[in-house]
C-alpha cells in the first residue's frame, strides 16, 4: 500500500464533536510526521455558514482551548490549517451536493488532483444511507481516480438495517474502498494481542482449551450517557459496545493465526470466530445473558432521569454474557464479556485465566491457588501483566503470586492515537484493520437473536444496579457457575494488590 500523489479528504460533519476532538488532532499528528500525500487537502462540509478563514479560526480556537496539542503541534498549527478548506452545505439536502462538486473542481488544479477523494462520514447515522447516493447522483463518484469512504459505527442497528447499508455502499463503492471504522482496532494494545499470541513460543502453544480455564473481556465506563440520551435510548449497551467493540476483542483473542497478515488473511480468521460461536436459543439467552440499567445512587442520577431518556425506558446500560466458541481450540472454554455505564472506573482489558496445576503440591496461606492470569490492558495504563505462582519468602513452602509486567507509561513509550493509525491506513488504502461487510452481518446475525428475545419477552429481567457499582449481582451468579469470579479492575494495571486507583 502506498500514498497517492494527491488526495482530498472530505469530512461530512466538519463542525461536529468528533471532527473537533478526534479527527483534527489526529490529522495534525500525521501532518507533522510528513505522512500526508504530496498534494493533500481537507474539505470540511456541514450546515454551519463558515468560510475557509472562519472555519480555520474556529478550529484553531477549539484546538488551543482543548490543550491536547504538543508544543511542536501548536507551532505548526497554522501550516496544517492552510490545508483545510470549508464548504457550507447540508449533507441531508441533495441539491447542495453540486456546491461540493464545484468546490472540489475549483481546488483540483491547486492540488494536482484528478478525482482522488476520501469521504469521511462524521455524521449522525441517519445520513449513512443518503450520502453515498447523493455523492453518486451529483457526479462525484463518476470521475476517474480513487474513491474511498470511511463510516463510523453504528453500521446498522440490527441485521436487516446492516444488510441494507451494505447493499447501498456496495452499489457505489468497491468493498476494499469501504472503511467501516472501529477505533478499538486502531489501538496499539489491541494490535499487540496478535504479536503476543502469534509471535511468542511461550503463549501460543498453551493458548487453547488444554491450558486456559476461562477468559474475561471487560469494557466499562465510570460515566453515564451525558448528552447522548436521544441516541442511546434507541441503542443500548448491546448495540453500542457488545456487537462491535467487544466482538472484535473476542475475535482477536480467539482467532487462529492467519496464513498471511493482510486485509484478507486477518479478516478471514475474524469471520471464522464469529461463525464458530455457539448458537443462541431462547433457553441459552435466558441463562447466559444478563442486562442491567443503572439507578440513582448518592449524587448520581439514574438512567431514566437522564436528559432525553424515556422515564419508563427499558434500555440496557449494562450487559454481561457467557459465550462459547465451538471449535477445536476453544471447546468448553467460556468467554465472559461485559460492558456497562456508571461503573466504578473506566477500563478495557482482557484477562486470560490459565488452569491450575493438576495437583497442588504447595499450599497457600489462605484459600486455593486458582492458576496464572495474563492481563492485557487496552486502556488506560496500557500494558500487559502476568501473575504467576511463586514461593513466599521465609520458612516453609507456602505459595503466593508475583507480577511480571510491561507498562507503556513506565517505559515512556507512546501507544499513539487510534485515529492516527486508522486515518493513515485509509489514506494509504489499507483496509486490514477495518470491518468487512461479511463480519458486520455475521455479528448482527448472532446478536439479533438477543434483541429479538428481549422484544418478544417484555418480561425478561432488566436488573437495576446503583450507579458507581460493578453491575447487577446476577452477573456474579453467571460467572460463578464456572467456579470463577469477575476481575474488577483498577485504573492502575500494576500493584493493584497494594492500592486501587479509580
Amino acid at each position: 500500500m502506498s500514498l497517492p500523489h494527491s488526495l482530498f479528504l472530505v469530512i461530512f460533519g466538519a463542525s461536529g464533536d468528533l471532527t473537533r476532538r478526534k479527527l483534527m488532532p489526529a490529522l495534525i499528528k500525521i501532518h507533522n510526521g510528513k505522512r500526508f500525500p504530496e498534494h493533500f487537502a481537507i474539505i470540511g462540509c456541514a450546515r454551519t455558514a463558515y468560510t475557509d478563514e472562519t472555519y480555520r479560526a474556529y478550529l484553531k480556537e477549539e484546538l488551543i482551548k482543548a490543550q491536547s496539542l504538543t508544543k511542536e503541534e501548536l507551532e505548526t498549527l497554522d501550516d496544517f490549517l492552510s490545508t483545510v478548506h470549508y464548504q457550507a452545505m447540508d449533507p441531508a439536502d441533495e441539491s447542495t451536493y453540486s456546491l461540493l462538486n464545484d468546490r472540489l473542481k475549483a481546488l483540483s488544479p491547486q492540488y494536482e488532483n484528478n478525482g482522488n477523494y476520501l469521504f469521511y462520514l462524521a455524521t449522525p447515522p441517519l445520513l449513512y444511507e443518503l450520502i453515498p447516493r447523493y455523492l453518486h447522483d451529483a457526479g462525484l463518484l463518476k470521475k476517474p481516480g480513487l474513491k474511498r469512504i470511511i463510516v463510523e459505527k453504528p453500521f446498522g442497528y440490527d441485521l436487516a438495517s446492516a444488510r441494507k447499508l451494505n447493499k447501498i455502499y456496495s452499489t457505489y463503492f468497491k468493498e476494499e474502498d469501504i472503511y467501516r471504522i472501529d477505533h478499538f482496532l486502531g489501538k496499539e494494545t489491541v494490535q499487540n494481542i496478535m504479536v503476543t499470541r502469534f509471535g511468542s513460543t511461550i503463549y501460543e502453544p498453551i493458548w487453547n482449551r488444554n491450558y486456559i480455564d476461562y477468559v474475561e473481556i471487560t469494557a466499562v465506563e465510570n460515566m453515564g450517557i451525558g448528552t447522548r440520551g436521544g441516541y442511546y435510548d434507541g441503542a443500548g449497551a448491546l448495540r453500542d459496545m457488545v456487537q462491535n467493540h467487544l466482538m472484535q476483542l473476542l475475535a482477536i483473542t480467539a482467532m487462529e493465526p492467519p496464513a498471511k497478515f493482510d486485509k484478507d488473511g486477518f479478516r478471514n480468521e475474524v469471520i471464522k470466530v464469529y461463525q464458530s460461536l455457539h448458537p443462541l436459543t431462547d433457553e441459552y439467552i435466558r441463562d447466559n445473558v444478563v442486562r442491567g440499567q443503572y439507578i440513582a445512587s448518592d449524587d448520581r442520577p439514574g438512567y431514566r432521569e437522564e436528559k432525553n431518556v424515556n422515564p419508563e425506558s427499558r434500555t440496557d446500560t449494562y450487559v454481561a454474557m457467557c459465550l462459547q466458541v465451538d471449535n477445536w481450540r476453544w471447546q468448553g472454554v467460556p468467554f465472559y464479556i461485559r460492558t456497562g455505564k456508571q461503573m466504578p472506573t473506566k477500563v478495557t482489558e482482557i484477562v486470560v485465566h490459565f488452569k491450575p496445576a493438576p495437583m497442588q503440591m504447595f499450599k497457600m496461606r489462605e484459600g486455593l491457588y486458582k492458576g496464572e492470569e495474563l492481563i492485557i490492558r487496552i486502556q488506560p495504563d496500557e500494558g500487559i501483566l502476568q501473575r504467576i505462582a511463586m514461593k513466599e519468602p521465609g520458612a516453609g513452602f507456602y505459595m503466593g503470586t508475583m507480577e511480571m509486567d510491561f507498562s507503556y507509561d513506565q517505559h515512556a513509550q507512546e501507544t499513539g492515537d487510534a485515529y492516527v493509525r486508522l486515518l493513515e491506513d485509509s489514506l494509504a488504502g489499507d483496509p486490514t484493520l477495518f470491518t468487512r461487510s461479511d463480519a458486520v452481518e455475521e455479528s448482527w446475525t448472532y446478536f439479533d437473536k438477543i434483541l429479538d428475545y428481549w422484544k418478544n419477552h417484555p418480561d425478561a429481567p432488566l436488573y437495576g444496579y446503583p450507579a458507581g457499582t460493578w453491575g447487577p449481582k446476577e452477573a456474579d451468579v453467571l460467572i460463578e457457575r464456572s467456579h470463577a469470579e469477575w476481575t474488577n479492575p483498577c485504573k492502575n494495571l500494576t500493584h493493584s494488590n497494594l492500592y486501587c486507583n479509580l
